[in-house]
């Protein structure tokens, strides 16, 4: 059974019980982690709270992580009451809803930038935040999808965000590497999160996925968490740099 205790972790991107931070977070707790639970303003304060409360003592942190100041402010938070940092995960991304529906040709200017600013640079931004924090090293992970590789209809700019991001793995995890800092990505099949309910035929790909994939099904939130759980743990030391794909196997078959 892997241990957490005495483990401090700051998890992204917590919206609802749909989430996929609310599985990861769920499998952190369990195992003895102390949990900073970050939702991204005032609107999603009420949901996100009852679900801490639902954590042995978790604390929520409100943080927009498009914007410097909010992370700046939240990591001095961060500091103050933990003193260090072991596990940051960043379940956070978005594109806009036009941009996520019709010919990918059309994607415009400013929702590619919005895309690369909120799911990608901010996996940069609060990982310089993190780092001075990870002082006896840590592990950092993010979440991506089997797009950033292959073309998934309607997922359009969002694939785009997704393969930057998993670039974005490999460079933090080799500057980080000298300071014992681990960075990894997870690969997870589609879900019906909120963030999911903006890809057009989201139905369409979980069918697709269920009956493609050598597991005949899909996968959930916790079975992701279980992952994020070995990053976490000291099972993961020599691991860095990956995306691993938790898709019940979909991205091994041709077709």
């Amino acid at each position: 059974m892997i241990n957490l205790s005495g483990k401090t972790a700051v998890v992204f991107g917590l919206a609802n019980k749909r989430s996929i931070a609310w599985g990861i977070a769920q499998k952190l707790s369990a195992a003895g982690a102390t949990l900073a639970i970050c939702y991204q303003n005032e609107r999603m304060r009420a949901e996100a709270e009852d679900l801490i409360k639902e954590l042995p003592g978790a604390s929520g942190f409100q943080c927009d992580v498009s914007v410097d100041s909010e992370i700046d402010t939240l990591f001095t938070a961060l500091k103050d009451k933990y003193t260090k940092l072991d596990v940051l995960v960043h379940a956070v991304a978005y594109a806009p809803a036009e941009d996520l529906k019709g010919e990918f040709i059309n994607t415009s200017r400013e929702g590619f930038r919005i895309a690369h600013d909120v799911s990608v640079y901010s996996l940069i931004a609060v990982s310089r935040a993190a780092a001075p924090l990870m002082t006896e090293g840590g592990s950092i992970m993010t979440l991506t999808y089997f797009a950033a590789e292959k073309v998934v209809p309607n997922y359009n700019v969002m694939a785009l965000a997704k393969a930057s991001l998993e670039s974005c793995v490999r460079y933090l995890a080799a500057g980080l590497g000298p300071k014992n800092i681990r960075v990894n990505a997870i690969s997870a099949g589609p879900i019906k999160t909120l963030a999911a309910r903006g890809i057009g035929a989201l139905g369409d790909m979980l069918k697709a996925a269920a009956d493609r994939a050598p597991l005949k099904r899909n996968v959930d939130q916790l079975e992701v968490g279980g992952v994020a759980l070995f990053l976490a743990s000291d099972l993961s030391t020599a691991v860095t740099g990956e995306t691993l794909y938790v898709d019940c196997g979909y991205n091994i078959m041709g077709f």
